[in-house]
């Protein structure tokens, strides 16, 4: 079992990674992140209202499931959202460098950081 600390500095090894962090859904609050080029603390915010949509959106359409991740590509980055299936609300945030990341090693990354962290 892995740290908040250990589990998102863990994600930052992963090919392209720039940054990432743990952000509770309920409030918009980081309760970690490590890395650089983005703004954390806002781009937990705002991707806070992403997860709620995509939620209210499998609500009104009846989906009886669960989110694996959401992916969000740009044209310089990606950016992988993976709730944390064990803490409801809780979700992994991590952006990486398009041209230096492989998208399939960065979402197994991901799942590994999840089923790792103890809280």
């Amino acid at each position: 079992m892995s740290t908040v600390n250990e589990c998102l500095n863990g994600l930052l090894k992963t090919d392209g990674a720039l940054s990432a962090a743990l952000v509770d859904s309920n409030s918009g609050m980081m309760l970690g992140g490590v890395g650089q080029g983005i703004d954390l603390e806002l781009a937990a915010a705002g991707n806070t209202e992403v997860v709620r949509s995509k939620l209210k959106t499998m609500k009104s359409l009846n989906l009886n499931d669960a989110i694996e991740d959401i992916l969000i590509t740009l044209g310089r980055q990606y950016h992988v959202i993976r709730p944390v299936q064990a803490k409801t609300g809780i979700f992994i945030y991590l952006v990486l460098d398009r041209a230096k990341s492989n998208l399939a090693m960065a979402r197994r990354a991901c799942q590994d950081a999840e089923h790792s962290l103890a809280f």
